[in-house]
């Protein structure tokens, strides 16, 4: 007799499990709190970058969608191994070692993208926001190669049409707003009045979000002015339901992923646009220019690594500053290496022919104060070293307090364009605890019969911060371990 699996969510995570389970041969009902214009969680929301290990091109070929693309065989995709994976998520723990959870996510990222390329799953290199052309060809930086076809909603979609395949059922306005118990087995769900029973109950429904009472709880009280990136729902609760039904917290709660956005751009990541537009609110060529907050002073090293590992850090740095805003300041030697969404048509920026005029005309910022750290900006850049945007070059500042480490070029090509930003959140670091099977532990470190969780719900897995692209592997890796671990649940 096939054991019955109720998945909460349809993001990535959600997706991932259900396709696990019902590999595994079990029946699967999907609950989504959302309508269908807004299913999917954060997935739809992101670029569909996914980071993980692989040794060289021949890893990378069975995942793409278009084998044949004749830009391939002028590619540099370099390698990113499980050491180099590891690495990176060090740099992030804030001198922790790896957590078991990293750990299973870097040793398990090929594999996962290997399974889901299985069930149609495809991919493409992420040409234009991933490699700068070098010599003549194509070359990748920072270890991120892959994305899917139309980005987060093209995940979405090739995900979801996998579990429809393979006979998965979805319902959508459909909360879940209690777990059934039986003594301390989980035996189902409630939405609303309606009972619904299960072998299985995996928690895939995201964060905390998107409740500002809970970012003032566990992060601090800068974080209520936090923009929330993405989907509306992601409000906490599944955390509250496993910690009612005896689960224990764990992870950084006060961690979060927050990248630097458009200061204007409404909560939500902008509901009114296509779900591939919402990214567009996001600024991130910082590491092209400097940010100065409102003081005039700049306050991170713009160029201290490759913006994948930095952008996702920047925005809690930007909500720290006074009034949680910033400026990122340009000139034109790099607009045409800007990321598209600096020229979307929504685009908040001023422009103007000499610094001076530029920075009388930032908003809320010391002029005076702007113009001085400017200059001392200039004067400070290294021009005995080139410019590189392929590699850490080291073309940095001399004689800063704050440095910037690479990619350090004079602001001296008007016209020059300023452009305001804040933090926006994207997912929360804190969750529950689960076992090598993704089954829920309890605050005795037993497992919680009947209750999986993945996605942003499972803590350990971020700290400090993260290499971009890890979230939705992560969602992948842990998705797809709760659903078979799930689907091999004894009923009683």
């Amino acid at each position: 007799m096939s054991k019955t699996v109720i998945v909460v969510g349809t993001g990535n995570a959600a997706l991932c499990a259900a396709i696990a389970a019902l590999e595994k041969g079990a029946e699967v009902l999907l609950l989504e709190k959302a309508d269908d214009a807004l299913a999917g969680g954060n997935t739809k929301y992101t670029a569909g970058a996914m980071r993980f290990a692989y040794e060289d091109k021949n890893d990378l070929l069975p995942l793409l969608r278009d084998a044949k693309d004749p830009r391939l065989s002028n590619t540099d995709f370099g390698s990113y191994t499980v050491e180099k994976f590891s690495q990176d998520l060090l740099g992030f723990n804030d001198g922790r070692p790896l957590s078991p959870e990293q750990q299973t996510l870097v040793e398990h990222s090929g594999e996962t993208m290997k399974w889901l390329a299985s069930h149609d799953v495809t991919f493409e290199p992420i040409y234009s926001r991933q490699s700068f052309e070098k010599n003549g060809r194509h070359v990748f930086w920072g270890g991120l190669t892959l994305s899917a076809q139309n980005e987060g909603v093209g995940l979405f979609d090739m995900e979801l049409a996998a579990v429809k395949r393979m006979g998965g059922k979805l319902r959508y306005n459909s909360a879940v707003t209690e777990l059934l118990c039986d003594g301390e087995t989980v035996i189902g769900v409630k939405v609303d009045t309606e009972v619904i029973l299960a072998d299985a109950v995996i928690l895939a429904s995201g964060g905390f979000e998107a409740s500002e009472e809970l970012r003032v709880k566990h992060m601090g009280p800068n974080w209520k002015a936090a923009k929330v990136r993405g989907t509306p729902h992601n409000t906490g609760d599944g955390l509250r339901m496993a910690i009612m039904a005896g689960a224990a917290e764990y992870g950084l709660y006060e961690g979060c992923h927050a990248t630097p956005m458009d200061l204007y751009m409404a909560d939500f990541g902008g509901l009114d646009l296509p779900p591939g537009e919402r990214k567009n609110y996001r600024k991130i060529s910082y590491f092209l220019g400097v940010m100065l907050n409102a003081e005039g002073a700049r306050f991170v090293d713009e160029g201290a690594n490759f913006r994948n590992y930095t952008y996702a850090q920047y925005g809690a740095a930007i909500l720290e500053q006074p009034g949680q805003f910033a400026w990122q300041i340009f000139d034109s030697k790099v607009f045409d290496l800007l990321y598209a969404e600096y020229r979307f048509h929504d685009a908040h920026f001023i422009e103007a022919a000499t610094l001076e005029e530029l920075t009388a005309r930032m908003e809320g910022v010391d002029a005076s104060a702007a113009l001085e750290t400017l200059r001392a900006y200039n004067a400070s850049v290294d021009d005995s070293v080139a410019f590189d945007p392929t590699i850490l070059d080291g073309k940095g500042t001399r004689g800063l307090a704050l440095p910037k480490s690479h990619w350090a070029q004079k602001l001296d090509a008007g016209p020059f364009r300023a452009f305001p930003v804040t933090g926006g959140i994207t997912f929360t670091y804190g969750g529950l605890k689960v076992n090598e099977n993704g089954n829920v532990l309890s605050h005795k470190g037993d497992p919680i019969k009947g209750l999986f969780a993945c996605g942003e719900l499972v803590g350990g897995v971020f700290f400090a911060g993260y290499p971009g692209g890890s979230g939705l592997t992560s969602g992948a890796v842990f998705g797809r371990r709760a659903g078979h671990g799930a689907a091999a649940t004894q009923a009683d």
